[in-house]
């Protein structure tokens, strides 16, 4: 695959090398259940967008521990890096509607991941992981360094985004091994 263009291959890991083959992939995940377990991933992995966006914490903690317990080796559980890795997974389906950033320039720093939302009407999302602090915490940072700016445009442009944009603190304990989880309107686009 990686000889006809498929895939890349880069410092030992392969990529899908466009967006344009992600959204086909995506799709071929999401249509076969003969696929198993990428078909079984790509599912999960809509419904963790869709408990997003409706500010259903319980349910994307329950698919964030199980993706952590299921997906992480033990040495590495406990990091921020392996966190992020985690998140990546669960929010697979996300590219199919967001063009998904990770540490991503934005306001007077830094955000883990921003989702640009394709459609300009639609939900804007900027994700903060914390390990042993509180999604509180995590949203408390996006709202100081001012991160939603991202989606206002430049000085004199026409924000580009129109609807609300989202702030989602996600946190870790290494304690109790417990995620946990804030969603926050941080206001309109436009």
């Amino acid at each position: 695959m990686v000889i006809y263009g498929l895939l890349t291959y880069e410092d030992g890991a392969v990529m899908i090398p466009n967006h344009e083959l992600m959204n086909q992939y995506q799709e071929l995940f999401m249509e076969k259940e003969e696929l198993g377990y990428i078909h079984s991933l790509a599912a999960v992995s809509k419904k963790m967008l869709e408990a997003t966006l409706a500010g259903d914490t319980e349910t994307m903690e329950q698919i964030l521990k199980y993706a952590h317990d299921t997906e992480s080796p033990i040495f590495a559980y406990s990091s921020e890096a392996e966190l992020a890795a985690v998140v990546n997974l669960v929010y697979l389906a996300a590219r199919d509607c967001y063009r998904v950033e990770r540490e991503d320039k934005a306001g007077m720093g830094f955000v883990d991941f921003i989702f640009y939302p394709q459609q300009a009407a639609a939900d804007c999302l900027m994700i903060e992981l914390k390990v042993d602090s509180t999604p509180q915490e995590a949203l408390r940072q996006i709202k100081e360094r001012n991160y939603a700016l991202r989606f206002c445009g430049k000085l004199g442009e026409k924000p580009k985004y129109t609807d609300r944009i989202l702030g989602v603190g996600i946190s870790y304990s290494r304690k109790t091994k417990e995620h946990f989880c804030k969603v926050e309107v941080l206001g309109a686009g436009s």
